[in-house]
């Protein structure tokens, strides 16, 4: 009996929800296997690039997902050349590595599935969109039901009350949301930060840091949190 092997996909990774489920599927499929996650980073502030978490606790995510993490570093003003430079440049790694396929969380915004086939094009690399036009509503319900926990870490106020920052998403916050916000957040109404679940070894543990508001948005820090001491780092 002749065994298929999987397609290599190295995972868009922004820590958040969507990202996670995405990945969440590509594990689940006979047809992909996941071999990293590749994340962008803002190297001013040492955070995911917009989810505004710490990269310590971005790599004891990784680490509590069984997967190797490839950051891609870019200046806190970057320009999409800049990006666009960095990210082909992680790109071709993993080319050179035999791998092709790169999945992404994307939902609805056809610009930036678009965006992304033309960045990918010229390395001869094909996008995966696991999640691609699923239904919003039905996509945050199932995340919450699988036994996925996220935190809120950054709020667009000019959508959203930035008090929603720092909230766990569940269907409380499901209930209180606006009915002009997505439920998942796709318009930029906030992002989020996965610390368990169904695919996960071990939550990841932290404690709620202060509220800033910066560029326009409002971020809630967490604080990665020792797991034998309960001391925050």
């Amino acid at each position: 009996m002749k065994v298929m092997r999987k397609e290599k996909v190295v995972v868009s990774w922004s820590g958040g929800k969507d990202s996670c489920l995405a990945l969440y599927e590509i594990l689940h499929s006979q047809d992909y296997e996941a071999v990293a996650l590749l994340t962008t980073v803002t190297r001013d502030y040492d955070r995911i690039s917009m989810h505004g978490v710490r990269r310590e606790l971005l790599e004891q995510q990784a680490e509590a997902l069984g997967l190797p993490l490839h950051q891609v570093a870019i200046s806190k003003g970057a320009d999409n050349q800049e990006y666009e430079a960095q990210m082909k440049a992680a790109l071709t790694t993993f080319r050179q590595q035999g791998i092709a396929s790169v999945g992404f969380g994307d939902l609805f915004l056809q610009d930036i599935k678009e965006y992304r086939e033309r960045l990918l094009a010229p390395l001869n690399m094909r996008c995966v969109f696991p999640v691609w036009q699923q239904n919003t509503a039905e996509f945050i319900r199932r995340f919450i039901d699988l036994g996925f926990k996220a935190v809120v870490t950054c709020v667009n106020p000019a959508a959203l009350d930035g008090a929603f920052a720092g909230q766990l998403i569940d269907r409380d916050f499901l209930a209180r949301l606006p009915a002009t916000v997505d439920p998942c957040g796709e318009n930029g109404e906030f992002h989020t930060f996965v610390f368990d679940g169904p695919i996960f070894q071990e939550a990841v543990m932290f404690r709620l840091g202060e509220t800033v508001f910066r560029d326009g948005f409002a971020f809630c820090d967490l604080l990665p949190e020792d797991l034998s001491t309960g001391e925050r780092k």
